[in-house]
């Protein structure tokens, strides 16, 4: 067994006869060997401190004339901490050597043991396992540079207590919690609306901890109690043999808000050409038929008798055709008719969907608390919500009972919607136009839109939005 590879060795030996044997063994097993020699500390000092010098492993001998012990060790080391250092001892030093392992030492060897074998042995594997170690410590440096660098903020927290363990700075100076503080806190006091937060968790770990990666839209609260929107993107790390989660958190309050702007223009220019649309029916097109009605009806005593029938039966037409458009009128724009509420509208629009008396209908509303609490514009959206709910359950769901329940909370309002019928997978189907408008509305005003719904099991909507 020899080396081919050159290497340059420091020893560090105060015993002349010691030190031959050792370069011996050197010069028997390594080709290309380059040996260095001191006979004190402060010799080895000099060539320690000379940055021409590369050295591949030290070999230390416990006692010098000038330093000994723990001393002589952590000086050595500090001096050149990224070169192996094995200690030759004899069997009076073994205790402390063993202990001098845990002073970054790589590796002791009995002088009375050694031979040019054990001697290499001990040379390759302390090079090989020290250049593992500064690549290891090169990683962890890179890795805690992007961690503390990084603008966003970022922090690392276990997933079986939510604890946090590491906070970056950026998180600190966004969040306005001291390290200490965060360390002393758990994920979820950070979080609003923390029952919601944590079965969307549990949900995320199912469908997206298989890859090792989750993606998440959060409302987040600041010490200062500013409530917050945030973007996660986390995954799984593996520290010391346990898994935690590594977060970056983006805050996106402000694109929301305009976001927000632009999806409300959206819908207010819907509801007034909604408006315009109902205005036009229900002021000209009604004035149409009621003309044509009056028309027919200077026409009852002109007529042939056995004509009598078809008038009766264009003036029924006409009613029709007038009540139809007062209904489709009445629904496009609800709030715009100073003759109807919104408990009004409500009872009107499930009249409609449930004409043919299909449905057991149970609505828990209580409409003067809503007209108290809550803005026209709300309560619109509200109306629209149920409107493109109940169209999804007529076309869908194959129901029997549909309950409808609002509730008031300190903070914020419950809106319901449950029906018995088929239900479906939320977390697999397509998502359709109606869903994706209904979560846009209630997003409009802070709010969020959750589906528990399974096969089989029914479906129940729930809109929840702050006030």
């Amino acid at each position: 067994m020899t080396e081919k590879e050159p290497i340059t060795v420091l020893v560090i030996e105060d015993n002349q006869g010691d030190f031959f044997l050792i370069k011996e063994y050197l010069e028997e097993k390594i080709i290309d060997v380059t040996i260095l020699h001191a006979r004190r500390y402060a010799e080895a000092a000099v060539i320690l401190n000379d940055p021409s010098v590369l050295l591949d492993v030290i070999l230390l001998d416990l006692t010098l004339p000038d330093k000994t012990g723990e001393l002589l060790i952590k000086e050595v080391i500090d001096l050149k901490p990224h070169v192996p250092v094995i200690i030759l001892t004899g069997f009076a030093d073994l205790d402390f050597s063993i202990r001098s392992l845990s002073l970054k030492v790589s590796d002791y060897l009995l002088k009375d043991d050694i031979n040019a074998t054990t001697l290499l042995k001990s040379i390759k594997f302390n090079i090989e396992r020290k250049k593992t170690s500064l690549q290891l410590e090169e990683s962890e440096k890179r890795y805690s540079n992007l961690f503390q660098l990084s603008p966003q903020p970022m922090w690392i927290f276990d997933i079986e207590n939510y604890h946090f363990l590491q906070v970056n700075n950026a998180a600190i100076a966004h969040y306005q919690y001291a390290e200490a503080e965060f360390l002393n806190m758990k994920l979820f006091d950070i979080v609003v609306d923390e029952y919601s937060i944590s079965e969307k968790l549990s949900r995320a770990k199912v469908i997206s901890f298989s890859d090792n990666i989750y993606k998440g839209r959060f409302r987040h609260r600041k010490k200062n109690n500013e409530i917050i929107v945030v973007d996660i993107y986390s995954s799984l790390i593996t520290m010391n043999d346990k898994k935690y989660e590594s977060v970056i958190s983006i805050d996106i309050t402000e694109k929301i808000i305009y976001e927000h702007k632009i999806t409300k223009a959206i819908i207010n220019t819907q509801e007034e050409e909604r408006f315009e649309i109902g205005t036009e029916l229900h002021d000209n097109v009604c004035q149409i038929l009621a003309s044509s009605q009056l028309s027919l009806e200077m026409l009852k005593d002109k007529i042939d008798p056995n004509a009598l029938h078809w008038l009766n039966k264009s003036k029924e037409f006409v009613n029709l055709a007038l009540e139809e458009i007062r209904n489709i009128s009445h629904r496009l724009a609800p709030s715009f008719f100073g003759e109807t509420t919104i408990e009004d509208t409500f009872i009107e629009l499930l009249n409609n969907f449930n004409a043919d008396n299909r449905y057991s209908l149970k609505m828990n509303i209580d409409f003067a608390k809503v007209n108290k609490k809550l803005s026209s514009d709300i309560q619109l959206n509200l109306y629209r919500i149920l409107q493109e709910q109940m169209r999804n359950i007529v076309k869908y769901a194959n129901a029997s009972k549909i309950k409808i329940s609002l509730q008031f909370e300190i903070d914020k309002l419950i809106f319901t919607i449950e029906d018995n019928g088929i239900g479906f997978d939320y977390l697999s189907v397509k998502k359709g136009i109606g869903l994706a408008n209904i979560s846009r509305r209630a997003e409009l005003f802070s709010g969020t839109m959750e589906i528990d719904s399974s096969p089989n099991q029914g479906c129940k909507m729930i809109i929840q939005i702050p006030i």
